[in-house]
């Protein structure tokens, strides 16, 4: 594949912008929230009964913010505070879904599609096995894909760093995003 595109301007290196789209992209994303005041927190669009709540402006799913950055970062198109900013009202307390939703829109406006998505929750508590095939279907269902398409693990740190000391939880996401062929 040719490198035609100039590297001191990035809408030059837009796939938008060229007629050589590349057929498959790779997006990384992660996201952490601190705990607080509530008694339950929503991860992967599911509500969750907790001792904390989360300290966030939207509703806190660290899942599906992570998995925005996955996707907007497989487009090239940054991380979801520059198309959702937590100084927005607009924003405040919305269900992540709806982010996850208009993140979807803009890679499928670019002509992708998922292939595969690979998600990684880090909290040492609550449990989330019991969840895990919810929020696979909840990320399904908002992205119009398979089940099969989507996997969602958890893990704890063993009682290490902020996780382990029950400070918060993590979500790291990467996405694989396929081009959509007419």
């Amino acid at each position: 594949m040719s490198n035609n595109h100039s590297k001191d301007n990035p809408s030059e290196n837009s796939n938008e912008n060229s007629s050589e789209r590349l057929p498959f992209r790779i997006g990384h994303g992660y996201d952490v929230h601190r705990f607080g005041d509530g008694d339950c927190i929503i991860i992967g669009g599911e509500k969750i009964k907790h001792h904390s709540g989360f300290i966030a402006h939207s509703d806190g799913d660290v899942l599906l913010h992570a998995l925005c950055d996955a996707l907007l970062g497989a487009i090239g198109e940054g991380d979801i505070g520059r198309h959702f900013p937590d100084d927005d009202s607009t924003y405040e307390n919305i269900d992540s879904s709806i982010l996850l939703r208009q993140t979807y829109q803009r890679v499928t406006e670019r002509g992708y599609s998922v292939a595969n998505l690979d998600c990684t929750i880090i909290a040492q508590t609550p449990k989330m096995s019991p969840h895990i095939n919810a929020m696979r279907k909840n990320i399904a269902d908002v992205l119009g894909v398979s089940s099969t398409q989507v996997n969602v693990k958890a893990t704890t740190t063993e009682t290490l760093g902020f996780a382990g000391r029950e400070e918060g939880i993590a979500a790291y996401a990467v996405v694989m995003l396929y081009i959509m062929t007419d």
